[in-house]
């Protein structure tokens, strides 16, 4: 006989690419995941999963079952959240991604009130700046700050993302202010280097100008881009969610060049196709109304 158990177990392993990483998401032992996966082989006649030290692959008949074992899972998840919805109550498992410097300044605070709120849901936030694939890791949704450009995803909008050009006072004072995008050209830039790119991008009448200016230092992290920034090292482009404390405090100044910088979001997504929960729509609606419009974290809000 077959056991969800089992079936629940395959699936979390494919997804998360691990065995520990799947009995971390379930909160079960490794062994536990171990033998509910071997247990489901068994019953079914046939290997899954290839196990190496170092990985782990599907075989061909776990490629045939993949497909089925998923809906199945989420079917289920789906109807024990039908079920509890029916009831008034929000409740279940939910898997959230978001970038790290967001997630830590705003949208953790913001989440805490709502979970203490409807204890029954089971969050999980996975706190990371790299692009996860929403559908094949398993997730309900990412929230993300900057363009939209997957097609596959339904996006919904929590807020606006105004993003700006700052400096420190005293690296102003020694380089001079630039009026112009023309003047950004001589000076030192910080970039976000995850962009693949070392340049900033304005709005026009005439559509989008790309500027790019000297690099003085590429890194990886929005709070370090902002630290570098206050130093005096040279100008940034920065959301305000993470550059407005400092510049309403004095330690950087916002530069203006004539054009905004092209504008951006902060938005959730979840798959296409997949009916998203009551428990989601909620978190959406929360986050909306906690981060405000303009938001809380724009100085010029």
């Amino acid at each position: 006989m077959i056991r969800i158990e089992g079936i629940t177990a395959f699936v979390s392993v494919v997804e998360s690419g691990s065995v520990s990483e799947a009995a971390r998401r379930l909160r079960l032992s490794k062994s536990v995941v171990s033998e509910r996966l071997a247990e489901l082989e068994r019953s079914l006649g046939g290997m899954l999963l290839h196990r190496t030290t170092r990985k782990l692959t599907l075989t061909e008949d776990g490629t045939a079952f993949l497909e089925r074992a998923a809906r199945i899972v989420r079917e289920i998840e789906d109807a024990t959240t039908e079920m509890a919805e029916r009831r008034g109550t929000l409740s279940g498992p939910l898997r959230i991604a978001a970038p790290v410097t967001f997630g830590r300044m705003h949208l953790g605070p913001a989440l805490y009130p709502f979970l203490a709120k409807h204890p029954e849901i089971q969050l999980v936030l996975d706190i990371d700046d790299r692009r996860v694939d929403v559908s094949s890791e398993g997730y309900d949704a990412i929230v993300r700050n900057g363009p939209i450009v997957d097609s596959r995803l339904v996006v919904w909008k929590l807020s606006r993302s105004r993003r700006l050009l700052v400096a420190s006072p005293d690296y102003l004072e020694r380089h001079g202010t630039p009026k112009t995008l023309n003047d950004l050209d001589g000076h030192k830039g910080i970039f976000y280097t995850n962009r693949g790119v070392s340049d900033w991008r304005f709005q026009t009448p005439d559509g989008a100008i790309v500027v790019r200016a000297s690099q003085v230092l590429g890194m990886n992290n929005g709070d370090m881009i902002r630290d570098a920034a206050v130093a005096g090292l040279g100008i940034a482009l920065l959301p305000a969610f993470i550059a407005g404390p400092a510049v309403s405090e004095g330690r950087l100044a916002e530069i203006d060049v004539g054009y905004k910088p092209e504008a951006e979001f902060i938005y959730m997504a979840h798959p296409e196709g997949r009916n998203p929960s009551a428990k989601l729509r909620a978190v959406a609606d929360h986050l909306r109304k906690t981060f405000g419009d303009p938001p809380y974290w724009d100085p010029a809000g």
